[in-house]
């Protein structure tokens, strides 16, 4: 897609709102979760416009358009997860698999046909719909559209009520209000998971800059940056939420973005 005077002047905008908001947190001036979380709720929860498309991975974003980004996503993670099922030696079948902010269906549509049952969750209802749209196209697998509220995403517990062998979170962690937060999506992730049940969960990881660390603070402007771990962090945290991590893969840059981390985290336990 062709670059603008327009863009690139939007693009020195962000750059130097994002200088001055990580300035601003360096100094100790942040946000609470609980402010952080309603505005991410505010946001999500109410469609508007391209660039909230483009966050979400409708394929009718224009970043999406005059390429093949939108495929690649989930084809690219089909393959790595694949890779990772046989390094940790998953083997079970794919009977059942949740997909943790599912978006506008990239992944989805990917994994789906692979299911037997296709369970998304999400914030945002017509997000839902759009995933199901996608998933509708690509196979015939079932698909449950599963709505939470930031503040609560314990409620997706009481709406999926079988356990999954297979539990996908991408471009989600980077999003959520805090590093503390994850905590909680760990701990269902823990839940949901079936004994020897395999999940893959990207974050972005802090190599180590002021300019890594975790925002915490105004959502709407740098939802991509809220939250990082480095990556020794996250393994023990998942260790503490009940996760075995298996094996981590880095990706320095893509084409979406830098500094992601894929892990691969079993649920202890006799098949």
């Amino acid at each position: 897609m062709r670059t603008t005077p327009l863009d690139q002047a939007k693009r020195l905008a962000r750059h130097t709102e994002e200088l001055v908001h990580r300035s601003l947190a360096t100094l100790g001036a942040t946000q609470s979760q609980r402010r952080i979380a309603a505005d991410a709720q505010d946001y999500w929860h109410q469609p508007a416009g391209d660039r909230w498309r483009a966050n979400s991975h409708w394929r009718d974003a224009l970043v999406f358009q005059e390429n093949d980004l939108w495929s690649a996503i989930g084809r690219d993670h089909l393959e790595l997860f694949e890779r990772g099922a046989r390094m940790t030696g998953f083997t079970r079948s794919w009977d059942r698999i949740v997909d943790w902010g599912c978006g506008g269906g990239a992944n989805a549509v990917a994994f789906a046909p692979r299911a037997e049952h296709y369970i998304g969750v999400d914030i945002s209802g017509e997000t839902l719909k759009e995933c199901e749209r996608e998933v509708a196209d690509a196979c015939a697998t079932p698909f449950t559209p599963v709505s939470i509220d930031v503040d609560e995403p314990e409620a997706a517990l009481r709406q999926i009520t079988e356990p999954c062998d297979v539990f996908l979170s991408f471009y989600v962690f980077e999003l959520i209000p805090t590093p503390e937060y994850g905590e909680r999506l760990l701990r269902i992730a823990a839940r949901l998971l079936a004994p020897g049940g395999l999940a893959l969960i990207q974050i972005k990881y802090d190599p180590g800059s002021w300019r890594t660390r975790p925002r915490r603070r105004n959502y709407r402007s740098g939802l991509a940056e809220m939250t990082t771990y480095p990556i020794a962090a996250f393994w023990e945290l998942a260790e503490r939420c009940g996760l075995k991590p298996e094996t981590v893969q880095l990706v320095p840059h893509n084409a979406l973005d830098r500094h992601y981390a894929y892990f691969f985290l079993s649920k202890p336990g006799v098949v």
